[in-house]
């Protein structure tokens, strides 16, 4: 089942679902506001031929097996005074993903953001404007959470970073190496090994591969990978200390870089981390 949120929008509550395209707004719930029941506003939405030329764009732009001849078909018929169109049969016949229409406790009609905002435009300008500020904050402060959270563990990593250095200069660099470039190339491999371990690859070959984003490859690390991450420069001070060969070192890594996402996506234990902070 999607992901279920509400804002408040004039005093109206509106259901949000996290669906393959991002966020679905609640049709039903924006229609609620009108004078009429929800879906004859909704049905009345989808006789108008302005409305039906906006949602055949957004399709073409968004959805590359659009059938863009069942909706010239239709387009031609919007405005007759027998035509009828129900938002399952736009979906069936054109393969329409803007919309869609749920049965169930979280049903009803949802629509993507850009076809939520402008069915609020058409039905209530007044509305339409404290929907757009209230989607607007609601996503503001989604963005805020997620980079706090995200340098949160970024922080715990480079925090684990110093164990980790310590222990390659200790078991690996000697001593007439320290603080020169020589330990600067012992740590470099290290780090690469974990990378190798937990990404597939080193910084050089993501850098590559990805030659116009900003950082490196921890950077663009997703919180899971970043917490595994520190779990792994702890694992690997402790081989180094017991002297583990660098082809050992990196199977085991490896192994438990996939041991450890294996359980974080089978369980709730990243929901109950992010309850804490």
């Amino acid at each position: 089942m999607a992901k279920q949120a509400t804002i408040n929008v004039q005093g109206v509550e509106l259901r949000l679902q996290t669906q393959d395209l991002g966020d679905y707004i609640s049709l039903t719930d924006i229609a609620s506001s009108g004078r009429a029941p929800a879906n004859d506003i909704i049905k009345n939405y989808l006789r108008n031929r302005s409305n039906i030329e906006f949602l055949g764009l957004w399709e073409s732009l968004n959805n590359p097996d659009f059938n863009s001849v069942d909706f010239h078909r239709i387009r031609t018929e919007t405005g007759l005074s027998d035509f009828i169109l129900s938002v399952k049969e736009w979906i069936d016949l054109t393969g329409a993903v803007g919309l869609t229409a749920k049965a169930g406790r979280y049903g009803g009609t949802y629509a993507h953001p850009d076809i939520a905002i402008q069915f609020a435009s058409w039905l209530n300008p007044a509305f339409y404007l404290y929907l757009v500020r209230e989607y607007q904050r609601l996503k503001e402060d989604e963005s805020k959470r997620l980079k706090t959270e995200w340098n949160l563990n970024r922080q715990i990593t480079k925090a684990n970073w110093h164990i980790h250095t310590a222990a390659v200069r200790e078991n690996l660099v000697p001593l007439m190496d320290w603080n020169s470039k020589k330990e600067a190339i012992y740590q470099a491999s290290e780090a690469d090994l974990l990378n190798l371990a937990l990404f597939g690859l080193t910084a050089k070959e993501w850098k590559s591969a990805n030659p116009t984003k900003k950082g490196n490859i921890r950077d663009h690390a997703s919180v899971e990978q970043l917490l595994i991450l520190s779990n792994l420069q702890s694992l690997n001070s402790k081989l180094l200390q017991w002297e583990s060969p660098k082809d050992q070192r990196l199977e085991i890594l490896h192994k438990t870089a996939r041991e450890q996402m294996d359980i974080i996506v089978r369980t709730k234990s990243l929901d109950e981390i992010k309850r804490l902070k």
